[in-house]
């Protein structure tokens, strides 16, 4: 017994050195960034890895230079829009179609299925100068109808991981529903939506999460224009100077009020990933 026991103290010991390890990997970066964004170039360049000291620390200084540079208020709204409105389009598109794709089993629907599948395999910058030149002549290529083209490239995981859930829902409860006479829109919304909640809140965060750091087709769609693009794409063009010099200061501390709003919003909904990861990889 007391010999177990040791053994079982090592084995966690070492486990726990680990995840140590991993999590310090992980915070690392962002700690650096962090640092970082209380220090002028020089000091960026010259002890990168260190605290501010004297002779290095701006304060607040890199905060208000790019708050006004970037116009973050502005960017900020934009980019909070185009996330808010393309997640809960993907969220209501591809519940409704993972439900539809799922419980209609004919020969088309799977077609469309393994054809939203295939989606996934394509990659965007395969598309990307088609896509922006479609959305040109469509006039879908402002930042209010952006949540289009988000929408279609977000669908294809999103359904896959619906319907792997979907399919572990017990049909029964459908049907009493529809026995009580509950029509197939009211069986979805009353009965089998709330069901998908940890696959919702679990897809919520990875489409937030990239569509809230996404810079290519922010950038390929709206262009570098500061006060009509998205967050990422104007730090980006603000930062640059002249002859390829870049500010490192207004870059960190623009990343830094960036990630707080993500960071926040994944804290909330952390404990429904892995339930809803697992639960979307049910075979059927």
């Amino acid at each position: 017994s007391a010999s177990k026991k040791r053994q079982r103290i090592v084995s966690n010991t070492v486990v726990y050195f680990f995840l140590t390890l991993i999590a310090l990997v992980v915070i690392l970066p962002v700690l650096i960034v962090l640092l970082n964004s209380f220090k002028n170039n020089g000091g960026i360049a010259r002890e990168t890895f260190l605290f501010p000291n004297a002779e290095s620390f701006v304060g607040i200084q890199n905060y208000v230079s790019g708050f006004e540079k970037t116009q973050f208020h502005k960017a900020f709204g934009i980019s909070l829009y185009i996330t808010v409105v393309s997640t809960v389009f993907i969220l209501l598109f591809s519940s409704m179609t993972a439900w539809f794709l799922t419980r209609v089993k004919t020969w088309w629907t799977k077609v469309i299925y393994y054809a939203i599948l295939f989606s996934q395999v394509v990659p965007f910058q395969m598309v990307m100068l088609p896509m922006n030149q479609i959305a040109a002549d469509l006039g879908i290529n402002h930042w209010y109808s952006i949540p289009i083209i988000y929408v279609a490239f977000g669908a294809g995981l999103s359904v896959f991981m619906y319907a792997g859930f979907v399919k572990s829902v017990p049909l029964e409860i459908e049907e009493a529903a529809m026995i009580d006479g509950c029509n197939p829109v009211q069986t979805f919304f009353t009965i089998v939506f709330p069901i998908l909640k940890p696959t919702t809140v679990t897809i919520a965060i990875l489409n937030v999460m990239w569509i809230w750091n996404d810079y290519l087709l922010p950038y390929m769609v709206l262009g570098p224009s500061i006060g009509e693009t998205t967050i990422p794409v104007a730090v980006q063009m603000v930062s640059l100077g002249s002859y390829g010099a870049q500010d490192m200061g207004l870059m960190m501390a623009m990343i830094v009020l960036t990630m707080i709003p993500i960071i926040i919003f994944y804290l909330f909904g952390q404990k429904y990933i892995i339930r809803g990861v697992t639960a979307g990889a049910v075979k059927g």
